[in-house]
């Protein structure tokens, strides 16, 4: 049996055509994906504690998502999170150096983001 299949990735992008690529992607290989249009709705979801790790992008409306990255890693330190831009010129080089994760520019290449997420999580839920 595969193990992915046990693990919820979360997604937060406000782009719901981003949204629909990344469910198919994550279903395709197990995983159940948790759809967020905004930081907002998957803190208020507690997101937080229903997933496994989280996908979000940075130029969310709102609280973007190096501020998400930054309240999730303060409940749960060992939380896997990965950023996804397609602006990466307009990161602060100071953002990019503290990011505790990976950063994704977009269009993202799927196969090294599902690598990337098999690999946090088998370290993070060791069985």
């Amino acid at each position: 049996m595969d193990r992915r299949n046990t693990f919820v990735v979360a997604v937060v992008d406000d782009d719901k055509r981003i949204l629909r690529s990344l469910k198919s992607l994550l279903e395709s290989v197990g995983y159940a994906p948790l759809l967020f249009r905004s930081a907002e709705a998957f803190l208020a979801a507690n997101g937080t504690f229903e997933a496994d790790c989280l996908i979000s992008d940075i130029g969310l409306p709102g609280m973007n998502g190096i501020d998400l990255r930054d309240a999730v890693c303060d409940s749960r330190p060992d939380f896997p999170v990965f950023l996804v831009t397609g602006r990466a010129e307009l990161l602060p080089k100071a953002e990019v150096s503290r990011h505790r994760g990976e950063l994704f520019l977009k269009p993202l290449n799927g196969l090294h983001l599902l690598k990337t997420i098999d690999v946090a999580l088998k370290s993070t839920h060791p069985r």
